[in-house]
């Protein structure tokens, strides 16, 4: 029976972009209602979180003075292009700078008026002071606004995550693949490196680092990343080793393909339905690292957005409760999906666990 070229086509279009076994999976995952509503709600808040600027900040998104147009959210302005006396950047919280811009035009805010940064100089009582109207989540013991804080600090904390959950992934999958392709004394000596590795206390070494000079965001990454590659080397190396002596691979090599294209579009594949099941597991843990060593004082510079420096200041004042929950919460909460989402992600790749 011929099948009309027409017929083929629709099938295609209608099956779409995934293979079937990738179809399966994914109508898998999306019948784990609870796994697949918190990769919705992770995702709406990680997007929100990338426009923190436009969300939260002292700064307006649009002026309007004297027929001509300002954004001062993406670029600096001094305070004489308004009118005023001063050749500095101008302060739109100052009640002068804001009756000379309104006297001839009009400012468009964000729907928070605060940055990470911003302290508020009109509080109604001493820092840290309870939610308001206008700040709806307090203020921390510095007087700056607790849910400004949490905006920026929640988007500093899942990119620090995404950034070493990837990188380190792709690290321990190269070297768990090398090994056990190879296998013989290329695994053993690996192994044995590794074993040694393994034993550095992490710790220590950042108390070191952070002696000698301060720690940002790209120093804790990358001696995180020292140790938190070897994550995924033993699920590769276990499936590399399980594969490299199946039929199709020795007739691979038999026809002389290189072994770079045997490894890693004919055995990758196989390793990663095992690898993507602990992805969402190891983002978890590299958050969890970041917001403890924050919590502790050896994270991010002071003064940086920080859902551990929140915490820690929420352990330091007690009197004011709403610090400890409001960090607990977005912390909780974060956990919570990523967890639901790995559930699920394991779930769908399980070939003994269908929808039905």
């Amino acid at each position: 029976m011929v099948i009309p070229f027409r017929k083929i086509q629709i099938d295609d279009k209608k099956r779409g972009f995934l293979s079937p076994l990738n179809q399966r999976r994914w109508n898998d995952f999306k019948a784990r209602k609870r796994g697949y509503v918190s990769l919705w709600i992770f995702s709406i808040l990680f997007t929100f979180s990338l426009f923190a600027e436009f969300i939260a900040n002292d700064k307006p998104l649009l002026i309007k003075f004297k027929a001509n147009y300002y954004t001062p959210i993406l670029v600096n302005y001094i305070e004489t292009d308004f009118g005023g006396e001063f050749e500095t950047e101008a302060d739109y919280r100052d009640p002068y700078v804001q009756s000379l811009i309104n006297a001839d035009g009009w400012m468009l805010w964000p729907a928070l008026h605060y940055s990470y940064q911003t302290i508020n100089h009109n509080l109604p009582s001493p820092a840290p002071s309870p939610p308001s109207t206008e700040n709806w989540l307090g203020t921390d013991d510095q007087g700056r606004d607790v849910l400004a804080r949490i905006i920026y600090g929640f988007r500093v904390c899942i990119l620090f995550g995404l950034l070493l959950t990837c990188v380190s992934s792709i690290i321990g999958i190269i070297i768990g693949a090398i090994q056990g392709y190879f296998g013989g004394w290329t695994d053993m000596l690996l192994q044995r490196f590794i074993e040694i590795w393994n034993a550095i206390p992490a710790l220590y070494l950042l108390l070191i680092v952070a002696s000698i000079i301060e720690p940002g965001f790209w120093i804790l990454l990358g001696v995180l990343l020292l140790f938190s590659w070897v994550t995924l080397v033993g699920v590769v190396r276990a499936e590399f080793l399980r594969g490299r002596n199946f039929e199709y691979i020795k007739a691979a090599r038999a026809l002389g393909l290189p072994n770079s294209l045997i490894m890693f579009r004919h055995l990758l594949p196989n390793a990663m339905v095992a690898t993507l099941t602990f992805i969402p597991f190891i983002l978890n843990g590299s958050i969890v690292t970041l917001t403890s060593l924050d919590f502790f004082g050896y994270g991010l510079p002071p003064g940086s957005p920080s859902l551990g420096e929140l915490l820690q200041q929420g352990k330091s004042n007690l009197q004011a409760p709403w610090l400890g929950i409001s960090g607990f919460c977005i912390v909780a909460l974060i956990l919570s999906l990523l967890v639901f989402i790995g559930e699920a992600v394991r779930d769908a790749f399980d070939p003994r666990k269908t929808s039905g």
